[in-house]
């Protein structure tokens, strides 16, 4: 680990999609980008409606962000530069290492996509290889298979379940499934990372 591991915001660009730091100027994209009522499923807030509620979202997360907790991104589509999702570090553990990679959604054109290959790319290569990261941490919604898969493909070990964890805006009980992946790891789960979008998904 690093002497300082010490998360900020960054830009992070790659080949498909830049991560910026999330701002009120992203609103008017993410309206348009999670306007299918699917994307928020398994989140916990509502989903956003109108611009009022988008900039709320928004607001909330910088405001969560502020005590240095959590740091939120704009997934920008660099073929149009448009905002087309958002994701964060949350619970962030300097003295320790480690970090979550959460608040995840992207618009339903770009799902299973390079596009959302390469986000979670970015995330994982800036935290293991540039921040010193020990432990990079998933969490889903048990009723998200999908998702389950998707970061076991790429190496991530489930840990297990917290069952009944949290209410999710629609008020159901979720149980949440914890997947990890330590720095020594990470090699293989960057091999399949990189394969995947390779392979263009």
């Amino acid at each position: 680990m690093s002497a300082s591991f010490d998360p900020q915001p960054v830009t992070l660009t790659g080949n498909h999609v830049r991560l910026e730091p999330l701002a009120l100027s992203h609103a008017e994209d993410l309206l348009v980008a999670g306007e299918e009522l699917a994307v928020w499923r398994y989140l916990p807030c509502a989903p956003p409606t109108t611009i009022e509620g988008m900039r709320a979202y928004v607001k909330d997360a910088l405001k969560t962000a502020a005590g240095g907790g959590q740091i939120p991104f704009a997934t920008v589509l660099l073929e149009t530069g448009k905002a087309v999702g958002s994701t964060r570090y949350l619970d962030i553990f300097r003295g320790d290492g480690g970090l979550e990679i959460g608040w995840t959604w992207i618009g339903q054109p770009w799902q299973r996509t390079a596009a959302n290959t390469e986000c979670k790319n970015l995330l994982m290569r800036h935290a293991f290889e540039e921040l010193g990261a020990l432990r990079v941490q998933l969490k889903t919604d048990g009723r998200n298979e999908p998702s389950q898969k998707a970061i076991a493909r790429i190496g991530g070990k489930r840990e297990g379940v917290l069952r009944r964890n949290r209410r999710v805006w629609d008020g159901f009980v979720r149980d949440t499934v914890v997947f990890s992946i330590l720095d020594s790891e990470w090699p293989d789960a960057k091999a399949a990372l990189e394969a995947r979008l390779s392979a263009g998904s």
